[in-house]
């Protein structure tokens, strides 16, 4: 019983006493404590270390831009001398009116399946290089027409205006597609920024995979004539672009005309594109 009641004393404490520790409360990089009777408080810097997590935006040596594409406008200059004899075996009775194009029509549109910069000097000087198709579409007002060779002597290809009497042309337009490897050297002014401030120029080289003639007439409905057109295979052209902000251009002129023979015209394209970077 003695037992019982001593430990009963020693496990008692006097309600009246409180205690001398402060209430502790950190917020963000503040302090605030508080003492035991709740009156006063202060408001402390918090000094202890703590372990932060910064991401790093140093970009990338090597990045990959995936299916870019553009949308712009497909024309032509002509320095084609229609009095010559070449010219006039090519397209018979031709002259510049023939291969006037439609406003607005003639458009230009470029997939690339990728796009890869490679850091030369801290990021502001790359090499910029990619792989796409080259889509091209020239819409002509006259109603001239390309015929399909069966004999590269005895039927060479060649152009034609179709005056056939009654006969409405609600379409006509040569089709020209290239597979194109673009080569760059590329300024970014605003390395550590996606949508960026600089410019790129280079040089471009595409293959020629396919050629048509695509014609809707009033009576016909729609021909296609496909074939090559003696158009030249490679096609070397002067690229750049444009970079201001989220908005970026992108034009390309041809190096020589795009014709093997007859005709001397040199293409160029320009428009919007839709890429990351």
């Amino acid at each position: 019983m003695a037992l019982c009641m001593t430990l009963s004393l020693f496990a008692q404490e006097d309600s009246t006493k409180k205690s001398n520790k402060a209430d502790t409360i950190r917020v963000g990089g503040m302090v605030i404590i508080r003492d035991n009777d709740g009156k006063n408080r202060r408001i402390e810097k918090d000094t202890l270390p703590r372990l932060r997590n910064r991401r790093s935006d140093k970009p990338s040596n090597i990045s990959t831009n995936w299916w870019i594409v553009d949308i712009g406008f497909s024309n032509f200059i002509d320095n084609t001398d229609y009095g010559s004899a070449a010219a006039q075996a090519y397209a018979p009775g031709s002259n510049k009116t023939w291969f006037d194009l439609k406003n607005g029509k003639s458009r230009n549109v470029n997939i690339w399946f990728f796009m890869q910069r490679i850091n030369m000097v801290k990021h502001v000087v790359n090499l910029k290089y990619g792989l796409g198709l080259e889509l091209n579409n020239y819409h002509y007002k006259q109603p001239i027409r390309y015929i399909e060779k069966t004999d590269p002597v005895v039927d060479p290809p060649r152009i034609y205006l179709d005056n056939t009497v009654d006969r409405d042309y609600k379409k006509n337009k040569l089709a020209a597609d290239y597979l194109t490897v673009p080569m760059m050297l590329n300024f970014n002014f605003t390395p550590r920024r996606d949508k960026g401030f600089g410019f790129s120029a280079g040089i471009s080289a595409g293959y020629l995979y396919s050629a048509r003639n695509k014609t809707k007439t009033s009576d016909e409905g729609k021909e296609k004539a496909k074939d090559d057109f003696e158009l030249e295979r490679w096609k070397l052209s002067y690229v750049a672009e444009v970079s201001l902000g989220p908005v970026r251009f992108y034009g390309s002129y041809a190096m020589k005309n795009m014709y093997e023979r007859g005709l001397d015209m040199t293409p160029y394209n320009f428009g919007f594109r839709f890429s990351n970077w």
